[in-house]
């Protein structure tokens, strides 16, 4: 390998300090957005708003929390009334700090991508093992993290009220910069990495998705297991076509003999 040539793992953990940026920019992005429609205060009240925001900021986080865990005792359905019920305040209380139950799915979202997701996706990512090895492990990071709170999951992932596109949108990011290092490595074509990318996650989430809400009997390891399979299959199939798709349309790979 030429001395110049970032390793996967180099690659992986420049990517996985974008990233880092990305995410501490999402609840702060949030309570901006919120901010931005409010009038403008008198300088002579700058103390105050700078003391108020330092409070909201942390009071909305002990209320993410416990959000959270109202979620995994309650279920992912549970209204703002039950949220507030077992937290212990009221709901005006959850209403004062949060504009409505979508601006709190968001805060809750980009706390559980920031707090257990991320941490569990980056040691794999940046763990320089073999790539059979180190693609389990994130499959496995997935699957574990959601599988400790699943009702969380669902809270800020499914349906047409998903809070989940940001931080997916890293792990996009995330993975096409550890494919595009491991092909890069291997001097194969690098053009399709995006799409894989979107690929490979999106298969695991939608998998991930039926098997949080259809309360399927399959195991972690099972949907582990499976999912390694498809997704090693595809990429030991890429690379032996160095990733050209016109060297992959040349010549198909046959399915092999059936009893073979």
């Amino acid at each position: 390998m030429p001395p110049n040539r970032p390793t996967p793992a180099a690659a992986a953990r420049a990517a996985v300090a974008a990233a880092a940026n990305v995410t501490r920019g999402i609840e702060q992005a949030l309570i901006s957005a919120t901010e931005a429609s409010k009038p403008r205060t008198s300088a002579e009240s700058d103390g105050r708003k700078q003391r108020w925001e330092r409070h909201k900021s942390q009071r909305r986080e002990q209320l993410v929390d416990g959000t959270i865990e109202a979620i995994s005792a309650l279920g992912a359905d549970a209204g703002m009334d039950e949220i507030a019920g077992h937290i212990g305040v009221s709901k005006t209380v959850l209403y004062r700090y949060f504009t409505d139950k979508g601006d709190l799915a968001r805060a809750v979202s980009a706390a559980y991508f920031q707090q257990r997701l991320l941490p569990n996706l980056l040691e794999a990512i940046v763990d320089d093992r073999i790539e059979f090895q180190q693609a389990r492990g994130i499959i496995t990071a997935f699957v574990t993290t959601v599988a400790e709170a699943p009702q969380v999951y669902r809270f800020v992932s499914n349906g047409a009220t998903s809070t989940f596109d940001e931080p997916e949108a890293v792990v996009i990011k995330l993975i096409n910069a550890l494919i595009a290092a491991r092909l890069t490595a291997r001097e194969s074509d690098v053009r399709g990495s995006t799409i894989w990318s979107y690929a490979v996650v999106g298969a695991t989430r939608n998998v991930v998705n039926w098997w949080t809400a259809e309360g399927s009997d399959a195991s972690a390891d099972e949907v582990i297991d499976y999912l390694t399979m498809l997704l090693w299959s595809a990429v030991v199939g890429i690379a032996g076509f160095d990733g050209s798709r016109e060297r992959f349309f040349a010549a198909p790979p046959p399915l092999p003999p059936v009893g073979s």
